[in-house]
């Protein structure tokens, strides 16, 4: 039995065997503290579970149309206007199988066998794998501190050659958490304008800002793809519910792919999710916001506080990258450590990408302030035990 060759270039999740050792660990008695999960830790918000269950005592849960409830796309044309003052058309907009889902329709129908897409080093790793999987090839735009970890119009104008199709761009950006300026997204929509390719902006962050407010694609361009998620700022990640905006042109075949791809995303979840964008949740949801501020405020001088080199200083999302090198030569070596060690699970470099991944580690403040300040206290002793 053949093994497709495509496969040999999917990496797995290189923090699932750190997440595998951390719960052998547990099982053991050893008490873990999770800083590897990009998941927010509050329960689905009150108003979210009271609309599933009462769509649920119907017990009519059937297919809906591959594009999504037609309630819910125009509930997401509204938080566009609400949110960012702009109008965009619910014909425009796709509810998905999660943000996973959305990315793999764009890319389906934009990628050629053999088409080049350029993307952030480090950035999220499905992207690349995405591509491979449509037999295109993902080319790296390292980018680092020194340009807030996201790339400029120069650096795409160089990068771009007769085999690029499109560039992939993440603001807020994981694992960075760090966001692209209005000025510069603009830019580098230019720049792909210009060279006929497609721009395709990941947003699923967006809602998990401090300190500044994130600005849509959308508000100036009509020709970009955006994906954005219920799972990060409205926390239904289990619900695996997402949406795509693609420009009208393209509605039709991603239609047409998302019959065939899964027919029809979560019932429930859409159902659900109606209830997502109600006052009384976004009342909830910008509190949980405060909330990672204030874990961020704890993580970040922690961490620098350790000997951890933060550059770039994470404006959204809930992770800081922070530089290892001080601490150690290997940074998927010393997070084995500091899980075997101080029981603080840690993402290394090694996730997101060739751009000194060795050097880097991914925190997440996913779990509550006494969690990160135990954290930190015991990454302390830690250190304090290995360089006595």
């Amino acid at each position: 039995m053949n093994i497709a060759s495509r496969m040999a270039q999917i990496e797995p999740f290189h923090v699932m065997e750190l997440m595998a050792r951390a719960q052998t660990l547990e099982a053991e008695g050893k008490s873990i503290i999770h800083l590897e999960v990009g998941e927010p830790d509050f329960a689905t918000a009150d108003p979210i579970l009271e609309a599933a269950r009462a769509f649920l005592a119907g017990g009519h849960v059937h297919y809906t149309a591959a594009l999504g409830l037609a309630p819910l796309r125009e509930a997401v044309s509204g938080f566009y206007h609400a949110r960012y003052g702009i109008e965009v058309s619910p014909e425009r907009i796709v509810i998905t199988a999660g943000a996973s889902g959305a990315l793999l329709l764009a890319l389906g129908v934009l990628v050629n066998p053999g088409d080049e897409w350029l993307q952030p080093d480090p950035g999220y790793p499905c992207n690349r794998h995405f591509v491979r999987l449509l037999e295109g090839k993902a080319v790296p735009l390292p980018v680092d501190a020194a340009s807030n970890f996201q790339p400029d119009a120069a650096q795409l104008e160089s990068a771009w050659t007769s085999r690029t199709r499109g560039l992939m761009l993440a603001s807020p950006a994981n694992p960075t958490g760090t966001l692209i300026a209005p000025d510069v997204m603009d830019a580098l929509a230019d720049v792909v304008a210009k060279k006929s390719g497609s721009l395709l902006v990941d947003e699923i962050y967006h809602g998990l800002t401090y300190d500044i407010d994130a600005t849509t694609a959308l508000a100036t361009r009509d020709d970009v793809f955006v994906i954005n998620s219920f799972s990060k700022y409205f926390g239904m990640t289990g619900w695996r519910l997402g949406w795509l905006v693609a420009p009208q042109r393209y509605i039709k075949e991603i239609e047409k792919l998302a019959q065939n791809i899964y027919i029809a995303p979560s019932t429930l979840a859409q159902h659900a999710a109606l209830a997502a964008f109600k006052p009384e949740t976004i009342a909830i949801l910008e509190s949980r916001r405060q909330e990672f501020a204030a874990r961020r405020d704890i993580l970040v001088p922690g961490l620098r506080a350790l000997g951890f080199q933060i550059a770039a200083e994470s404006r959204g999302a809930f992770y800081v990258y922070a530089n290892s090198q001080k601490l150690a030569d290997d940074s998927f070596r010393f997070a084995g450590q500091l899980l075997t060690e101080a029981g603080v699970a840690a993402t290394p470099g090694l996730d997101f990408g060739s751009n000194a991944p060795e050097q880097h580690m991914r925190f997440a403040y996913t779990v509550a302030q006494p969690q990160i300040e135990e954290a930190l206290d015991r990454i302390a002793a830690y250190l304090a035990l290995r360089n006595s």
